[in-house]
Order: structure tokens, then sequence, then C-alpha cells
């Protein structure tokens, strides 16, 4: 790592990180933008299955519940 890329990584939290991805994947730029790609992948379909199950869990709390009031 050059001096001034330690320089960025200790003003920049997203350099810090970048730099640490970097590292992990053995300085390979290619593998640690392909890692990258695969996280977010994983994480957005997290997300769906997260974001379906909770509007399941909604629709069926309302589902034969009458209204407050009526």
């Amino acid at each position: 790592m050059s001096a001034a890329s330690r320089t960025l990584s200790g003003s920049d939290p997203l350099d810090a990180a970048a730099d640490q991805v970097i590292a992990a994947c053995d300085g390979d730029v290619r593998a640690a933008v392909r890692a990258l790609i695969v996280a977010k992948g994983l994480l957005e379909a997290e997300l769906r299955d997260t974001s379906a199950a909770t509007a399941k869990r909604s629709a069926r709390g309302r589902i034969g519940r009458s209204e407050p009031g009526t």
C-alpha cells in the first residue's frame, strides 16, 4: 500500500473499507469488485425475503379483523 492510499484511508472510512476489501482479496482489485457484487446480490435477496415476510405478516394481521369504531 502506498503512502498516499494510507493517508486517504486514514481520513475517509470508505477508503479504509475499500482497502480492507482489496486486502482480503490479496490485492486483486477485480476479485474485490466481484466479491462486492456477490455480497450485494446476497443482501438484495435477503431484503426481498424480509420484505415479503413482513408484507405477509402485515396482511395476515389485517385479514379478519374489523376496523376500530365499526
